[in-house]
């Protein structure tokens, strides 16, 4: 496999130089950026697979990049602050972050949650190395193996649910009418199809979501349809 490239983003320099030696030292390609927007600079250039996001930065924060880049890139992001209540830590998944961890951490840690999130993205098809794999945030549709998988766990669906699963995901940010999404899945005119289709969102919703009644993948978009968010 070739070299993994992980940036760095954090404006404190020691504590972005040790991170630097720890991941040196399991072998990745490392970048630094002391903020946001010099982030996104370097994301235009360099092909990275992960980032290492504080949350406190001049300029930009990590919050608003992590925005910006989630807009066109699917990168793993673990968020880095010395904040430890529960709602920066809500905040920073539902901007797009795949994992926290709080400062000051421990080296091992810090390894092995990127370990993890490298392995996820290079080997369930993050990267696009399969043709028939739909992916947003951590929600995958494999259409080889008629599989769902959400942060690396398997979804048990019906074929009903994965297949407007898959219809929404592989269009991921765009919205379908009720009567769209009803023809694409059961290959038949629709005919009042409203509660049949809301039904089976709301078991999905139940399957994937955190809270549904918040959804962070499948949304309504009132009087027109539904969709699945492109995170």
């Amino acid at each position: 496999m070739k070299e993994l490239t992980i940036l760095v983003c954090d404006d404190d320099r020691e504590i972005a130089g040790a991170i630097e030696v720890y991941l040196k030292n399991e072998g990745y390609r490392v970048l630094k950026a002391a903020d946001g927007l010099e982030a996104l600079e370097i994301l235009q250039k360099e092909t990275v697979h992960l980032i290492l996001m504080d949350i406190m930065m001049p300029r930009m924060d990590g919050m608003k990049a992590t925005m910006r880049i989630r807009e066109n890139k699917n990168i793993p992001i673990i968020m880095l602050s010395a904040k430890t209540e529960d709602y920066d830590k809500i905040m920073g998944l539902n901007m797009g972050a795949d994992d926290y961890i709080t400062k000051p951490f421990n080296p091992l840690e810090l390894i092995a949650r990127v370990k993890s999130q490298l392995r996820r993205y290079v080997n369930l098809g993050s990267m696009e190395q399969k043709k028939n794999v739909y992916t947003t945030g951590g929600l995958m549709i494999d259409d080889e193996t008629k599989t769902v998988t959400l942060d690396g766990e398997q979804v048990v669906v019906t074929p009903i649910e994965y297949g407007i699963l898959k219809y929404l995901t592989e269009n991921a940010g765009k919205v379908f009418s009720i009567d769209q999404i009803y023809e694409a899945v059961w290959k038949e005119p629709a005919f009042n199809p409203e509660n049949t289709v809301a039904v089976h969102v709301r078991r999905i919703r139940e399957k994937i979501e955190i809270n549904p009644k918040e959804p962070r993948y499948l949304k309504v978009v009132w009087g027109i349809g539904y969709k699945i968010e492109k995170l």
